[in-house]
């Protein structure tokens, strides 16, 4: 397993179709994952601390596993089947292990509001993983710009 760390959300045009972006934290391999609008907004409120009146989906479930005492331990981008991507979240309870499938995209926002690593299968980063050239730094930049600029309510 490789570990990555999330770069961000962002919205791919000319489709407007939201987009989360992983890369290795020790390598060159990026993973860029296409993601549902609401789940885009989670991890994008996540990742800039906005806090909602109410609880989102995935503040309900972090706060649900919480209260049972389960311990959310990592998330793992496990498959990538017929251009669809899998993934598992992996928790503890009462010392137990416990395994759920889940999408990336819940278990991404999930793991950004536990502050817990973000790992991938090597065969789906050999499968699905871009690396970019010393040429394409610049956009890499531009990139981390606009996710330094964007709001929530960019997904909206």
């Amino acid at each position: 397993m490789i570990e990555l760390e999330l770069v961000g959300v962002r919205v791919e045009l000319p489709h407007n179709q939201p987009i989360v972006l992983l890369k290795e934290r020790e390598g060159d391999r990026f993973l860029p994952i296409w993601i549902g609008a609401v789940e885009a907004t989670s991890i994008a409120f996540a990742l800039q601390g906005v806090v909602t009146q109410r609880p989102m989906t995935h503040d309900l479930m972090k706060d649900l596993l919480t209260g049972l005492s389960v311990s959310v331990d990592r998330i793992v981008v496990t498959a990538l089947r017929e251009g669809t991507f899998y993934a598992e979240i992996q928790m503890t309870s009462d010392g137990s292990s416990v395994i759920v499938s889940s999408r990336p995209s819940d278990a991404i926002a999930l793991a950004v509001r536990a502050t817990v690593p973000i790992f991938a299968e090597e065969a789906v980063l050999a499968e699905a993983g871009i690396e970019i050239e010393d040429d394409d730094e610049a956009e890499v930049e531009q990139f981390k710009e606009f996710l330094d600029s964007v709001s929530p309510e960019d997904f909206r």
